[in-house]
């Protein structure tokens, strides 16, 4: 399991874009909600369908991420990526309690953070904007925490 979990932690870590991106998308909830809406915080943007079981089985882990952290340094944005009706979608949002943001996209194999080539995947954006991990395949709030403990302490580290 650990050797697991050094792997995945491994994965996150191998991506990196050089510049802050930014792009809005509708939310389930009517509003258009973009990237620059957050920052200062980090942003985990989890690709997702409602018929993929690694997806659902994430689902629990990161709506306890966005729980601990929505109100102090870090944010969960679901991207539902399949076609499905709203209310549709609606439901399953409600029946799996997911209390993050549910922001609606076409499934397209390149998004302006990078591929979509499985779901799920996730990206880990920093709080200034810049993409500096990606995992397809389910990830953890465990890991998810852990990868940001390790960069702000980079962080501090060159900052001195």
């Amino acid at each position: 399991m650990r050797t697991l979990f050094a792997v995945l932690l491994l994965a996150l870590t191998a991506f990196a874009q050089a510049e802050p991106v930014d792009y809005s998308l509708p939310g389930l909830d009517g509003k258009t909600h973009s990237l620059a809406d957050y920052r200062g915080k980090w942003v985990i943007v989890n690709y997702w369908a409602t018929w993929c079981p690694p997806c659902q089985e994430e689902i629990p882990d990161l709506v306890a991420f966005h729980e601990r952290h929505r109100n102090k340094d870090a944010v969960v944005l679901g991207v539902n990526y399949e076609d499905i009706g709203a209310e549709q979608l609606k439901d399953f949002v409600d029946s799996f309690m997911i209390s993050y943001p549910i922001l609606r996209a076409d499934p397209d194999p390149v998004t302006p953070l990078g591929p979509v080539s499985g779901l799920p995947t996730t990206y880990i954006i920093a709080p200034d904007g810049t993409p500096v991990a990606r995992q397809v395949g389910p990830v953890t709030g465990e890991q998810l925490d852990a990868y940001i403990e390790r960069k702000q302490a980079e962080l501090k580290a060159k900052a001195k």
